[in-house]
C-alpha cells in the first residue's frame, strides 16, 4: 500500500497546527526557550517521536514574532552558535484562545463524522 497520501494527509494538517502548538508550549512556560529545546518538549509529549520536523519548527517561530505574538532575544553562546530565545507576548496569548477555540470546535466537528455521530 501506498502510504504517500498519509504522509501527505499529517503534512498538511500539522502545517496549520504547528503554531497553534508553538503558542501553547511557550504559553505553559516561564522561562524563554529556544527552537532546538522546543523541538525536543514536542518530540517529548508525542512519546520520543517527532510529529514535526525540527526544521518546520524555526520559520514558525520566526513568523510568530514577526507578527508580535513572540518575543525574541538572541544570546551568544560559547559551544556553538547564538541562540534565538522565544517568549509568548501578551497578544500570542490572546491569539493562542482564539486559535483554541477554534480547534475544539474545529475538532468536534471532524469527530461527530468520523465518530458517526453527525446526525
Amino acid at each position: 500500500m501506498d502510504d504517500s497520501q498519509p504522509r501527505k494527509f499529517q503534512k498538511d494538517l500539522n502545517a496549520g497546527l504547528v503554531a497553534l502548538v508553538l503558542l501553547a508550549v511557550l504559553e505553559r512556560t516561564t522561562e524563554d526557550l529556544y527552537g532546538y529545546e522546543i523541538a525536543k518538549r514536542l518530540q517529548k509529549a508525542n512519546e520520543g517521536e517527532a510529529l514535526f520536523k525540527e526544521g518546520t519548527v524555526y520559520p514558525v517561530l520566526r513568523a510568530l514574532a514577526a507578527g508580535g505574538l513572540l518575543t525574541s532575544r538572541v544570546v551568544p553562546s560559547y559551544a556553538g552558535p547564538a541562540r534565538r530565545y522565544y517568549r509568548i507576548t501578551e497578544d500570542g496569548r490572546a491569539m493562542l484562545r482564539q486559535w483554541s477555540d477554534i480547534w475544539r470546535q474545529t475538532r468536534g466537528f471532524v469527530d461527530r463524522f468520523i465518530e458517526g455521530t453527525d446526525s
